[in-house]
């Protein structure tokens, strides 16, 4: 199979979401619409080194299709982060930034619309989720309940979190737990907020992004729980 090839895409609106996130709108030039499947990502080539697979950055998309040829991302500036420290240093509305896509496998499938669906996330793991979440509601589209399990320190880091609750009525449940921070909302890891909704053992699904660390321990514990490990579905970054 031969690889999508390279597109250029106009950054035409910035926003931060946090002190250290932004959002970037981003218009893919030469075609009226961007079409893709929330879940999946972009790969942009940066000009941060001589070698391509060194340039390579890739982000998950952040919006759900509505047909325009205009997608967002959600990119967190890392600490000694080369990529992110380039796009938040040189890019600017009117930047033009070299992509490939849609990639990725990371989707909805219809047998997953059949059973509770665990998204468990941490950081700008909300990413793909955010995606699907709007494009499951926007579209009607028929489903168990959703439970989005969001992670972070503190909350000046929780991302979307207005928009998320607003989100959250009848089957779809948003759970943000914050690990070092007292606050009106849930505290401590990710892992015991799905434990307890999982404690009856329902038939589910579960998909996880964010660090590797998290991914690691939630495969075990859910895998512990009873469910097979073709009952989870990640993507990492970090």
């Amino acid at each position: 199979m031969s690889l999508l090839p390279w597109q250029t895409g106009t950054v035409i609106r910035l926003e931060e979401e946090t002190y250290n996130t932004r959002r970037f709108w981003i218009e893919v030039q030469g075609q009226e619409t961007f079409g893709f499947i929330p879940g999946q990502f972009v790969t942009l080539d940066l000009p941060i080194h001589e070698k391509p697979n060194k340039r390579w950055r890739s982000y998950s998309i952040a919006s759900w299709p509505d047909g325009s040829n205009v997608f967002e991302l959600l990119i967190v500036l890392l600490e000694g982060g080369v990529g992110s420290t380039y796009l938040f240093n040189e890019i600017k509305v009117g930047s033009e930034l070299t992509l490939r896509g849609p990639l990725g496998h990371f989707t909805l499938q219809p047998e997953h619309l059949e059973k509770n669906i665990f998204m468990i996330c941490t950081g700008t793991g909300i990413a793909p989720f955010r995606s699907m979440a709007h494009h499951l509601l926007r579209n009607n589209i028929p489903h168990q309940h959703i439970y989005m399990i969001f992670g972070c320190r503190t909350k000046k880091d929780l991302l979307y979190y207005q928009e998320m609750n607003d989100l959250a009525l009848d089957n779809f449940h948003y759970l943000p737990t914050l690990s070092r921070e007292e606050w009106e909302g849930k505290t401590g890891y990710v892992h015991a907020l799905y434990e307890e909704q999982c404690s009856g053992k329902p038939d589910a699904v579960f998909f996880l992004c964010g660090w590797k660390n998290m991914i690691d321990e939630a495969r075990e514990r859910i895998v512990a729980m009873g469910y097979d490990k073709k009952a989870i579905h990640l993507e990492l970054y970090g």
